[in-house]
């Protein structure tokens, strides 16, 4: 029993002995086959170098052969004798000649295509280079034109959709840091995103109702003194510089009321206008309000959605840029909201102390028009501007005009670079481009939207650059690696 429990254990050994001679066998071949596939592939880099090296020497022969034949006679003349000597005919030693197929082009033997004198043989030559560089660049950017033209079309033809949604993603920017605080307080995502909307549905609701009850509890008061301004207006275009005589006026508010009258059924279609522009308006309010809400509760399954209709060599791209340009959106749509603030605070209380009539719906339209960077305010303050003229006075018109200056100076220098330049590196020349163009193109919406935009591509640009950049210096390191 012992002697079979022994010979078991043997045959046990030897197995495993077995097993780990044949892994060593194979660990010992996979070496040897790697040695070898890298002393092939020195090989062929040493032959490829040995023969660039070979047709190197057969140029320089060819060319020194053929500048001896221009100089002194065939390169295959013979010797010159020695001194004293007499030479030999039948001494001649003839210069060693390559094969026939080895010989480059240019040679005698192998004459290069005929061109007329002047001119290169291949018409591709005669175009300077940067005229090919121009022309290449110039035809990528019209195809670049065109395709932003298409795109301008097909948003110009949906710009209703376009611009609810571009005025969602804005809303859900300015409410989504209270969904996620929210959500860090353990309330469900559903909740947070129902309560967050109607908070801030309440909040829209509210402002309105505020300002439409400050109006018409104060458009008579404001009607008697607009009446009297005009009034006043009237008086000072017959006593002052002008000097119009009671005719020349009366012939100019006839005119004006025959100009009305003519035009009545063009006044009716823009009234029919009017109501077709409130019907969109309500349309597009619903729509927006709906997209707000699907965004704050399902804004990561719809980013994930638009990940997978992307290519997929460009989903890792544009996973990393999307958060960063969603970061600058946030940031400037907090940041405009807190520079708005300021300014219609700062305008409305100077309209209250000059006594202005709607000081508060005035703040709030100035609050609205500050949306539009650098020039939103000044264009809703002149509102404040011509309303204080007609009811105080000129005097205290430019009073008004003076804070009103002075806010917005305020605002350039201090305020946009103090709370929006960090978030949003964009150079006020963009800006005003920017909001001109979008002004152009898509009203006050677009005035609004261009500015955003411009900061979003901004960011997403830099991203991409930087991830181009990076991967350029991987694969540097890798074949500056490979080389060693």
């Amino acid at each position: 029993m012992t002697e079979e429990t022994g010979g078991g254990r043997w045959r046990g050994l030897a197995k495993i002995g077995a097993v780990a001679a044949g892994l060593f066998a194979a660990a010992e071949r996979r070496r040897r086959a790697a040695i070898s596939a890298e002393a092939h592939v020195l090989a062929n880099e040493q032959a490829v170098e040995l023969a660039a090296e070979l047709a190197a020497l057969r140029t320089a022969e060819q060319t020194a052969r053929q500048l001896a034949e221009r100089v002194g006679g065939p390169a295959d003349a013979p010797a010159a004798p020695p001194e004293g000597g007499a030479v030999r005919t039948d001494d001649t030693v003839p210069a060693p000649r390559a094969p026939e197929h080895d010989l480059p082009l240019g040679t005698p033997e192998h004459p290069l295509p005929s061109a007329p004198l002047g001119r290169p043989a291949n018409p591709v030559d005669a175009v300077p280079w940067t005229l090919r560089v121009a022309a290449e660049s110039t035809w990528r950017l019209l195809l670049i034109g065109v395709a932003l033209y298409v795109v301008l079309q097909v948003v110009d033809t949906l710009k209703l959709v376009a611009f609810a949604a571009v005025a969602a993603l804005l809303i859900s920017a300015l409410l989504e840091p209270t969904v996620s605080w929210l959500r860090r307080h353990g309330v469900p995502r559903s909740v947070a995103a129902v309560v967050t909307f109607l908070a801030g549905l309440a909040s829209i609701a509210l402002v309105g109702w505020f300002v439409f009850w400050q109006v018409s509890s104060n458009l008579d008061p404001v009607t008697v003194q607009v009446q009297r301004g005009v009034r006043q207006l009237r008086d000072w275009l017959l006593t002052g510089p002008f000097h119009l005589t009671p005719d020349q006026l009366n012939n100019f508010t006839n005119q004006i009321t025959t100009a009305i009258g003519k035009n009545s059924e063009e006044l009716t279609s823009a009234g029919f206008t009017g109501v077709t522009i409130a019907v969109e308006l309500l349309t597009g309010v619903v729509l927006t309000a709906f997209t707000t809400f699907f965004l704050l509760y399902d804004g990561a399954r719809i980013w994930s959605w638009v990940l997978r209709g992307l290519p997929r060599h460009s989903r890792y791209a544009m996973a990393g840029a999307g958060p960063k340009a969603w970061a600058t959106l946030t940031a400037y749509v907090r940041g405009t909201v807190t520079v708005a603030f300021i300014d219609a605070l700062c305008i409305g209380i100077g309209l209250f102390m000059l006594g202005v009539p709607m000081a508060i719906p005035l703040a709030v339209i100035i609050f609205l028009g500050a949306f539009v960077p650098l020039v939103g305010a000044l264009v809703t303050g002149t509102i404040a501007v011509l309303i204080a003229v007609v009811t105080v006075g000129p005097a205290k018109a430019l009073i008004a005009l003076a804070i009103l200056i002075g806010v917005q100076q305020l605002e350039g220098h201090i305020l946009q670079p103090l709370i929006l330049g960090r978030a949003v590196r964009v150079h006020p020349l963009a800006v005003v481009l920017g909001v001109a163009a979008g002004s152009i193109l898509g009203g006050i919406p677009g005035a609004i939207v261009a500015v955003p935009l411009i900061a979003v591509t901004n960011t997403v640009t830099g991203h991409l650059r930087q991830r181009n950049a990076a991967g350029q210096e991987v694969f540097q390191a890798i074949e500056a690696a490979r080389k060693q």
